[in-house]
């Protein structure tokens, strides 16, 4: 079987709005005044740069633009690296234990390559047999084709996959499919409600540490 994580809000805690993200990379809050159609011009950059359709320096550039200038490119690079904010409790425990049981480790992400690199020196991303991220596909959850190019890639079928994601369109996406998917909620300890849904289908020990 192969276990597939989402990394942000499955294995790794991150920002989850722009005001976070300002704190997290000690930039002041600032009151911005949104144009009609910022947020959808905003999620469809966001888009671009996780399927590599723009390099790093051409999104911080955008998207200080769409905010009219009140972050400058550098300002955003700041807040772009301070995103990841560390992982989740007893990440590498369950990987290792995952493997010892005779699984298969992958992820799925909506990443960029700014953050790809720091996600890859995380200590449970590290030890996942297989590593999968839209900006190598070039592809983005919840599109059905990096669904099915990741299956194509690890030559299994939907039935093979067991998969833990915390949006509900990429969960949805999944399920039609055929994957096992599951959402997990990121506002709360990740590893139990992903220990327990691997028990309750008989795929990890229930006397297996959750540490």
């Amino acid at each position: 079987m192969v276990i597939c994580f989402d990394l942000g809000g499955v294995l790794v805690r991150i920002c989850r709005d722009w005001n976070e993200g300002c704190a997290a990379a000690g930039i002041d809050p600032r009151t911005h005044q949104p144009r009609p159609g910022h947020d959808d011009h905003a999620r469809a950059l966001i888009a671009r740069y996780q399927r590599g359709e723009v390099e790093c320096v051409g999104f911080q550039r955008e998207l200080s633009e769409l905010f009219d200038g009140l972050w400058t490119p550098d300002e955003v690079a700041r807040i772009d690296r301070a995103w990841i904010l560390g992982s989740y409790r007893g990440t590498v425990g369950l990987v290792d234990d995952l493997q010892a049981a005779g699984h298969r480790t992958a992820c799925l992400s909506n990443t960029s390559h700014s953050h790809w690199n720091m996600l890859l020196e995380d200590p449970a991303v590290s030890r996942l047999d297989v590593r999968h991220a839209s900006h190598i596909l070039r592809l983005h959850k919840p599109d059905s084709r990096i669904y099915e190019a990741f299956e194509a890639d690890l030559g299994v079928t939907g039935s093979e996959i067991v998969f833990f994601d915390d949006l509900q369109p990429n969960v949805d996406a999944a399920l039609e499919r055929g994957w096992d998917a599951i959402r997990i909620d990121h506002e709360t300890e990740t590893v139990p409600q992903m220990r327990a849904a691997l028990q309750d289908r008989r795929l990890l020990d229930s006397s297996r540490s959750a540490d």
